[in-house]
């Protein structure tokens, strides 16, 4: 089974994927792929040169300049993610497919504009209160008040996640409160997956009996 995991900064993705793993499942996170990916991927980088040239010092990217092009203007930062997405969704796929365990998530916060969701047999939100959000944010990053609200402003909103997922995992407690509903979550999920399998073959028996 496939699970996409996906809400908005601070909100408790990598507590959800330290439970999957808990479990023995396959974890992909996808920011850290793509900054992997842009050590190691000729084929994103040279994408992203031939895009925005500006953007090169000495032949390397320079990533800083890269940022403040993008974010001001809306059609760069959509060509720059139909460039990064596209790479991410390869490693991905190539992951899943040297993959033989019963539960694989993928963690993205553009799990639906990637197109990485078709991949995904479930969705999940992970949601939390915003004020929960900023206080994670500033601990986590170092970073003002202002700007994690900056931040979160600038990303979907929580309902957005809400109505686009299969389930909602809402992030109110403690951290170790939040791990133990993450591996209930995912645990239940991969008995059902069993039991589905179960049923199936013994209908195929009984059929070809």
């Amino acid at each position: 089974m496939i699970v996409g995991v996906t809400g908005g900064t601070g909100c408790g993705k990598t507590t959800a994927l330290q439970a999957v793993q808990a479990l023995g499942g396959l974890a992909l996170d996808c920011d850290a792929i793509y900054h992997e990916l842009l050590k190691s991927d000729k084929r994103m980088l040279a994408a992203i040169a031939e895009r925005f040239p500006e953007a090169m010092e000495n032949g390397s990217l320079a990533r800083k300049k890269l940022g403040a092009i993008v974010f001001a203007d809306p059609n760069a930062l959509e060509d720059l993610n139909a460039i990064t997405h596209a790479a991410v969704r390869r490693e991905v796929v190539s992951c899943l497919h040297n993959w033989k365990g019963q539960l694989a998530a993928i963690d993205a916060i553009a799990l639906f504009e990637s197109g990485l969701a078709s991949l995904c047999d479930k969705t999940v939100a992970i949601v939390a209160p915003e004020e929960v959000r900023i206080a994670r944010l500033m601990a986590r990053e170092g970073i003002s008040e202002d700007y994690a609200q900056a931040r979160i402003a600038a990303q979907k909103p929580e309902r957005f996640f809400r109505e686009s997922c299969t389930a909602v995992l809402e992030n109110k407690g403690t951290r170790e409160a939040f791990y133990e509903t993450c591996k209930a979550f995912f645990a239940e999920l991969i008995s059902a997956e069993i039991e589905t399998i179960v049923r199936r073959r013994k209908y195929e028996q009984r059929t070809t009996a």
